[in-house]
């Protein structure tokens, strides 16, 4: 990255546009930025940063930081415009921050939204060619090209002196901190707190198996239900023994299980042949007394068959003269038919008659005489009556003619009112239109003003919010460190007493531990110990001798108490790594301070919020009072132009009504309109036709209903009655006919049954034995089944109980397997996450996995370092890192040493001089810069800027470091010296002076040499 040229306009201290030449500056190879204090030297820096990143470097970069010059005149705006080269693109950024400014069309000022523009050098044609004017596209095009983080770029670029010598003598957490941020390793310490989730996931997983595994073998224990088989083992999850005693355990009493089911088989197959006899003898006495019960019921059903008989034969009888009136049944249906056609053609005769006998006459012919006029007169009446109404049709034309010209008369007058309204209204409406739009306008202008300031307090609101919830955060942690210190004393007292407990019981162990031999000795068999054959004297066990199962609770007490207190160590020091982190981003500000700044900037921000929310709704009612007023001029005008036409229009109406109605006055003769004239003559033509066929069909039915009485008289005396009264009341109903039928049926059936059964031999034999007993035999048989049931039961029972424990053992061979890959799983997880936390016994430096790679990084930045120290040391002083651990719980990895080699001994950072520190320093940021910009990718940083510490120096020591700093020419570099110190005037000729005065201070490059 190489600077060509920045310019700045009311920024800071500059009051007016002051343009920097940076390849002039650079052509010198080393340059010095000079100027009284205040004057605007870090402003500089700060100009170069926010036209990169959008904000200003560090500290500076605060909630109420205000990038505006206090010296600028109100109408000049805030802008910084750098040129330079990044990634053999040439580019030009121009930022302008939220800032206010005048009004355009009032009084007062308005916040202007922040603006960023982007443009590369397109060496081609010349000229420059727009890229991007988004906020977020420049950034991720700048930091993209870049390859680092405004954080990076300060460190590697603006080299800070003093936060350098704090990182000499700082301690290994605050140098993490510091090559955290700048080598960005958040990954790793995700990769520490993953493992330590596995291996948390794991543990719970593992006892989450046991547990299953216990439950299986209570499971088991209950299946059982046997007091003589052997207890479930007694063991504890987590125990490693487990799963192979319960499977020993489960195969004993699953083999008891098979034994008892199969005596309750054997006990089964007896009563089941018990209950098959019973079950024959049953049967037997219960066919005896049915087939008894059989013969006495035929007896009975023969006696009231018999009875019957007279019912019989009166419904046979009932159905032989229903059969032959049935032939004359069409004949009656076809006289009733006919009756009841004469019957309804004589009632629409009547009707007929009644309607013309209501004062209607035709062609001479009376009331009376019309009713009385046969069919053939009475349709010549009609044809003459729709003749005359057809010669109505032009009258009626000109009659809906008439109405409609009256129609568009009177919508002639509504239309004249409705456009003299208009031109009133809208004359009414132009006189307040000016007023009402200046109101407008300015809505539009308070309501963009909100919405400038609303962005404004937006950007400020999200770090506050941020620092606010890292200080709960910090609150919260504070007591649980406290809490976890607490529990880790508790958990270390635990097992130092449970250590001591087991030394104790296994020392007074040894001292019987004679006794606890000769209990194994066998005479004629050699002793363990001396080989003896015979044993005159064993050693006997003394009151309170403590066995190897005492001390073997012992011991695994003490281990469980010694993982509590690891386990306490780690939470421990996770929440003290959390609280740490957490008080560095929010600070020692108190949390109601905080959460007090948030809600003034939430509240400030929510009522510019409200307020900018009417943006849109203002424009948009200016947009409709513009378009209600484009509206109404124009209804205006096409108002006027209908009232000129309006006249002509209404007078050819008028003279065109006069003629028509004329013309209805003689068609319509004494009747109201031609429409109800017309109406007249339709309903008399109607009555006419009806009249008409009235007649016709008396006639018709009269004729019918005489051939129909005929018919009826000759059918029934073919059927054999003496009139056709006699057939009907003969014809009998279909219920009445399905009743008959039915008792007919039944009676043969039933005669036909009691024939079988007294045709039956066996019936016969089974009346004369004996009365049968089938209640003996039942309860004979009820007993041989209860007994079944109960060994039924009991077999059922048993070999329910076998498959059950069967499934369960399956289940606890299962679980078993399942548990051994989680088992194993586990404690490989164990073993990386304790080795990734620096809690394990194989991490002797206990070093975490972050601080490991910010070691490595740590290591190369020394060793770059070094490279320049040496020289700025005539070669006395090497940087060297070291892993060694400190004192107490202290972990190693980030560690510092300057070896002095006119002693041959190496010392800690902190001990160096105000001015050997200066140097120092410098060799290390030196080294930094160089190593952050490899892990960038290897972007070029042509342009570096070095801010003060250089008055501590002698002058041989100055001459050296000014010579290393001019040998980085050496890879076509540039440094500016940030300074106020005179010397250096004298020694770099090339310089940018800030010159400060009361209207702003402003710059000036000079050369001395």
């Amino acid at each position: 990255m190489r600077l060509h040229r920045l310019a700045v306009t009311a920024f800071g201290p500059f009051a007016t546009t002051q343009d920097i030449d940076f390849d002039a500056l650079a052509s010198a190879g080393l340059f010095l930025l000079h100027g009284p204090t205040g004057a605007g030297k870090t402003s500089v820096l700060d100009a170069v940063c926010y036209a990169l990143y959008g904000a200003v470097p560090g500290a500076r970069q605060s909630p109420g930081t205000i990038l505006r010059s206090d010296h600028a005149a109100d109408g000049t705006p805030t802008e910084v415009t750098l040129d330079l080269t990044v990634g053999g693109r040439r580019l030009e950024i121009t930022r302008r921050p939220a800032q206010r400014r005048p009004k355009k069309r009032s009084t007062g000022f308005t916040t202007e939204k922040a603006q960023s523009l982007l443009r590369e050098y397109d060496a081609g044609s010349g000229q420059w060619r727009a890229l991007s004017r988004s906020h977020q596209e420049t950034g991720e095009e700048i930091g993209q090209l870049l390859g680092m983080s405004r954080e990076q770029f300060c460190q590697v670029v603006l080299l800070p002196q003093g936060d350098f010598a704090r990182f000499l003598r700082a301690d290994a957490e605050a140098r993490g901190r510091l090559l955290g941020r700048l080598f960005d390793t958040r990954r790793f310490a995700a990769v520490e707190e993953r493992l330590a989730e596995l291996r948390r996931a794991g543990e719970h997983r593992v006892r989450a198996g046991d547990d299953r595994l216990l439950a299986v073998a209570q499971r088991i224990d209950q299946a059982a239900d046997d007091r003589s088989a052997p207890p479930p083992p007694d063991r504890e999850p987590g125990d490693a023994g487990l799963a192979p005693a319960v499977l020993e355990w489960a195969a004993q009493v699953r083999s008891t299980a098979w034994e008892r089911a199969d005596i309750a088989e054997s006990a089964r197959t007896t009563a089941e042949s018990a209950l098959a006899a019973a079950r024959r003898a049953l049967e037997t006495e219960r066919e005896l007394a049915r087939l008894q019960e059989r013969s006495a019921e035929t007896r009975r059903r023969a006696e009231a068959l018999e009875a019957r008989r007279a019912d019989y034969e009166r419904a046979l009888a009932l159905l032989d003269r229903d059969r032959r009136a049935e032939r004359v049944a069409p004949a009656l249906a076809l006289r009733d038919d006919a009756e009841r056609a004469h019957r309804t053609a004589s009632a629409a005769h009547d009707r007929a008659s009644a309607t013309l006998s209501g004062g209607f006459a035709v062609a001479g012919l009376t009331d009376d005489r019309l009713v009385d006029a046969g069919a053939e007169r009475l349709v010549a009446r009609e044809r003459a009556v729709r003749q005359e109404l057809g010669a109505l049709d032009a009258a009626r034309r000109a009659e809906r003619r008439d109405a409609e010209l009256t129609e568009e008369r009177t919508a002639l007058e509504r239309q004249a009112r409705a456009d003299e309204e208009i031109i009133e209204e809208t004359a009414v409406w132009l006189t307040g239109w000016e007023a009402e739009r200046r109101a407008l306008l300015g809505r539009v202008e308070d309501a963009q003003e909100a919405a400038a300031r609303a962005e404004q307090l937006a950007g400020r609101l999200e770090p506050a919010r941020h620092r606010l919830a890292e200080a709960r955060r910090r609150d919260t942690l504070r007591t649980e460190v406290a809490a976890a210190e607490r529990r880790l004393d508790s958990a270390a007292r635990q097992a130092n007493s449970a250590h001591e407990s087991w030394l104790d019981l296994r020392e007074r162990r040894l001292r019987g531990i004679a006794a606890e031999l000769s209990a194994r000795l066998v005479d004629g068999e050699p002793c363990a110990v001396c080989g003896a054959t015979s044993h005159p004297e064993p050693a006997h066990a003394e009151a309170g001798h403590v066995g190897r199962a005492a001390e073997e609770t012992a011991l695994a007490a003490y281990r469980r108490a010694a993982d509590a207190r690891a386990e306490s160590e780690r939470e421990h020091a996770s929440v003290r790594e959390r609280h740490a982190a957490a008080e560095a981003a929010a600070g020692t500000e108190p949390v109601a301070e905080l959460a007090s700044a948030v809600e003034a900037l939430e509240r400030e921000h929510a009522a510019a919020h409200r307020a900018a929310a009417g943006t849109h709704a203002a424009r948009e009612a200016l947009a409709r009072a513009e378009r209600e007023h484009d509206g109404r001029l124009d209804a205006q005008r096409h108002a006027e132009r209908r009232s000129a036409a309006r006249t002509s229009r209404r007078e050819a109406l008028e003279r065109e009504q006069t003629a028509l109605r004329a013309e209805i006055g003689r068609a319509r003769g004494d009747a109201e309109s031609v429409e109800a004239r017309a109406a007249e003559l339709e309903r008399g033509a109607e009555r006419l036709a009806a009249a008409a066929e009235a007649v016709r069909a008396v006639e018709t039915t009269a004729a019918a209903l005489k051939e129909a009485d005929d018919r009826l008289a000759s059918a029934a005396f073919r059927a054999g009655f003496d009139t056709p009264d006699a057939a009907a009341e003969a014809l009998l109903g279909d219920d009445d006919r399905r009743v008959l039928q039915h008792r007919i049926d039944a009676w043969r059936a039933e005669e036909a049954a009691v024939a079988d059964r007294l045709a039956e031999p066996g019936t016969g034999a089974a009346a004369e034995r004996p009365p049968a007993d089938p209640a003996a035999a039942q309860a004979a048989y009820d007993a041989a089944e209860r007994t079944l049931r109960r060994a039924s039961a009991a077999e059922t029972a048993a070999r329910a109980r076998r498959t059950e424990l069967a499934g369960l053992s399956r289940r606890a061979e299962a679980e078993t397997r399942e548990l051994g890959p989680l088992r194993e799983e586990y404690d490989r997880v164990a073993r990386l996450a304790t080795l990734a936390a620096g809690t394990s016994a194989d991490n002797e430096r206990r070093m975490r996995l972050e601080s490991y790679v910010l070691a490595a990084r740590l290591e190369q930045v020394a060793a770059a370092a070094t490279v320049r120290l040496r020289r700025m040391s005539a070669g006395r002083y090497t940087l060297v890192h070291t892993d060694a651990r400190g004192g107490g719980q202290r972990r190693s990895g980030l560690g510092l040493m300057v070896v002095d080699a006119w002693t041959g001994s190496a010392r800690d950072t902190s001990t160096l001089s105000g001015g050997e520190t200066f140097f120092v320093s410098l060799a290390l940021a030196l080294g930094l810069a160089d190593v952050v910009t490899d892990e960038a990718g290897g972007v070029r940083l042509d342009t570096l800027f070095i801010d003060e510490g250089f008055g501590s120096l002698d002058d041989q020591t100055l001459d050296e470091v000014l010579d290393v700093l001019d040998s980085l020419r050496e890879r076509d570099r540039s440094v500016g010296i940030v300074s106020h110190v005179a010397d250096l005037r004298r020694r770099i000729p090339t310089q940018l002076e800030v010159v400060k005065d009361r209207r702003g201070s402003r710059v000036r490059q000079r050369s001395t040499g």
